[in-house]
């Protein structure tokens, strides 16, 4: 897709809008015009009010449309956001002219949809309010207006009176026992990476009590610890005793809000590994199908059947672990409405205490995209109605819909919505989704994310991300360098305290 774009207008906001009408577009400066590549236009103007214009003009096989936009700034559209909102509606405008298809979302594009909800009933708005301004002035349907005031009221509610010193820590296990044909994580399956598990574990180790002790300098408590991955139970027993030994070791799970153990795979869960995850305090894990349909599991790279989930589910049920979580996918290529309404009235019998439901998407690094290159879909076909279902189903077995994410190239520029009992709800997954405090992460291509409170909410940024590598041999090589630093870079711990220094004060590292 070719963007043209005059000053001042965000390219990376224009290509999420443009990936709503055109799923899995390539954007680049050196591709050549023809009529089988569309062409975005957009110029924008303002007045000395602070109203803003935008036109844009959509071409596309011969066919160009026209859509303009002028937005004043009021109570519901801050000055800072008036550029945004005017380009916003207008590339809306035009690719709803040319496709004649709503969006469900209307114009809000990035990972969290329920912020400007957030916002809004913050600001004063009252519920019904703010789904009437979501409608009316970013064009959401009502269902996913609704949604999103309901995600923001429940994350509000359980995060009104956190203290602001909390933080929690994400360890990263990036190995998996066979790759799924969707997948983008950094998850690695050969028997020559599978080798390296063993060195991996003794360097994360020392991570971790570096990270730990950084921590308890800095004064903060941890509120949860989060083991994701890749597919943490590919771990021997043995192996996972060693992980779950050194976490305890630095952090009580006593005093924890939540210990997650993302188990994931059902071919990797036995009930001695369920034993020693409770042994060591893990109060959340989670037993993820993706589908209940043999046919699409295998054709999926997935290396279980139905039956292993129910094997596996039950003995995660018995297991005295408080929370399981289930995920399914909607949208998969070869499922239906069919199969997946039953899939989501079979899980709900499981009553587990928790259910995400996510949205198909392709990320340009799966496998799936060599063997089918047609797997993204505009109008989402089935998968609007799959996720339409979950959201109703859901909620007449009492579950409530408590954080909710979304990501580029989705089915239907759908959501990822996580459902929970009250009482359940998965607290990582807000700390992640709504930037509430700093996440610490240990291990490869995990990410610590630094967040300061002390910095006002204009001008300096209060968020700072710190990479470590992406890969496991990477990781090997180099972990022992950003720990202890380098001559050219200072160490890990001296980032983060630098980042919360009163002389910083926040503003980098």
């Amino acid at each position: 897709m070719i963007l043209r774009l005059e000053d001042g207008i965000n390219p990376y906001y224009v290509q999420t809008l443009g990936l709503v009408f055109f799923p899995g577009a390539k954007f680049g400066e050196n591709q050549e015009e023809s009529p089988d590549v569309p062409v975005l236009s957009v110029g924008l103007s303002r007045e000395d009010d602070g109203t803003a214009t935008a036109k844009a003009v959509l071409s596309f096989k011969g066919k160009t449309v026209t859509s303009e936009e002028r937005v004043s700034p009021d109570e519901n559209f801050p000055v800072d956001r008036v550029d945004k909102i005017a380009v916003g509606r207008a590339v809306f405008g035009a690719g709803k002219q040319y496709f004649g298809h709503i969006p469900p979302w209307g114009i809000l594009t990035g990972v969290r949809p329920s912020k400007v909800a957030s916002e809004l009933l913050n600001t004063g708005h009252g519920v019904l309010r703010s789904r009437q301004i979501l409608r009316d002035e970013y064009f959401l349907n009502p269902q996913k207006a609704a949604l999103a005031v309901s995600v923001a009221g429940t994350e509000a509610r359980l995060c009104r009176k956190l203290d602001r010193n909390l933080c929690s820590v994400y360890i990263s296990i990036p190995f998996c026992p066979s790759r799924c044909a969707y997948c983008s994580f950094v998850s690695y399956t050969s028997p020559r990476l599978l080798s390296l598990i063993p060195d991996y574990l003794k360097t994360l180790a020392k991570d971790l009590a570096a990270m730990f002790e950084t921590i308890r300098e800095l004064g903060k408590r941890v509120a949860t610890v989060y083991i994701g991955g890749g597919t943490p139970t590919t771990l021997s027993p043995a192996q996972l005793r060693f992980l779950l030994g050194e976490v305890t070791r630095h952090v009580d799970p006593a005093t924890l809000m939540e210990f997650t153990l993302e188990a994931g795979r059902p071919d990797t869960i036995t009930k001695e590994k369920l034993a020693i995850a409770k042994e060591y305090g893990v109060t959340r894990i989670s037993v993820n199908p993706q589908t209940l349909s043999d046919e699409i599991l295998e054709s999926i790279g997935r290396k279980h059947t139905v039956a292993d989930f129910l094997r596996a589910y039950d003995l995660a049920s018995s297991s005295g672990i408080r929370d399981v979580n289930v995920d399914l996918i909607a949208g998969l290529p070869g499922d239906n409405f069919g199969n997946f309404s039953a899939a989501i009235d079979r899980v709900i019998e499981l009553a587990p205490t928790n259910l995400t439901v996510h949205t198909f998407c392709v990320k340009r690094a799966a496998d799936i995209l060599r063997e089918n290159s047609g797997v993204y879909s505009l109008s989402g076909g089935d998968a609007v109605k799959c996720v339409s279902y979950s959201q109703l189903k859901t909620k007449f077995a009492g579950y409530k819909p408590y954080y909710m994410y979304r990501q580029k190239n989705t089915v239907g520029n759908l959501e990822n919505v996580g459902y929970a009992q009250e009482g359940h709800e998965g607290m990582y997954n807000i700390f992640m989704m709504e930037e509430l405090h700093s996440i610490f992460g240990v291990g490869a291509g995990a990410v610590t994310k630094l967040v300061d409170y002390r910095l006002p909410k204009e001008g300096r940024s209060r968020i700072v991300r710190l990479f470590t590598p992406k890969y496991p041999y990477e990781y090997l090589r180099d972990a022992d360098r950003i720990r202890e630093g380098t001559d050219g870079e200072p160490p890990m711990r001296d980032k983060i305290l630098r980042f919360f220094s009163p002389e910083t004060n926040g503003t980098s590292t």
